[in-house]
């Protein structure tokens, strides 16, 4: 289904000022682990966002990637969200994927770059 977004009633229209409250950065995944505990299967990750620290993000990302696939992968989060309690677990950043009707694709950059780079 394709979607015309200048036509779009559903989609809520945000000015730049309001993109720009969004904190988006580069980080390295330094480690997976699945999540038992959580509803739908997920890792556990722990994203290295270089001078702001590491932060764990839980995501349902299982059905495409291994651990083998994800530790070492730069990819792109939401930073600035409130934390979020899921099951046992406090996830403080979003990683952003592209959705499709079996999985996530992880957004991620395309050559390696420094761990808390800013996007704009």
């Amino acid at each position: 289904m394709l979607i015309d977004l200048n036509n779009c009633s559903v989609l809520n229209k945000i000015t730049f000022e309001d993109f720009l409250k969004i904190d988006i950065r580069v980080g390295t995944i330094v480690s997976a682990e699945s999540f038992a505990e959580a509803i739908k299967p997920a890792y556990k990750l722990k994203i290295d966002f270089g001078e702001l620290g590491i932060l764990n993000s839980s995501a349902q990302i299982t059905h495409r990637y291994s651990f083998e696939d994800l530790v070492g992968k730069q990819i792109i989060a939401v930073i600035n969200f409130p934390k979020k309690q899921i099951a046992n677990f406090m996830s403080e950043c979003l990683v952003l994927g592209a959705v499709n009707e079996k999985d996530v694709i992880l957004i991620s950059t395309e050559d390696t770059v420094m761990n808390g780079l800013r996007i704009h």
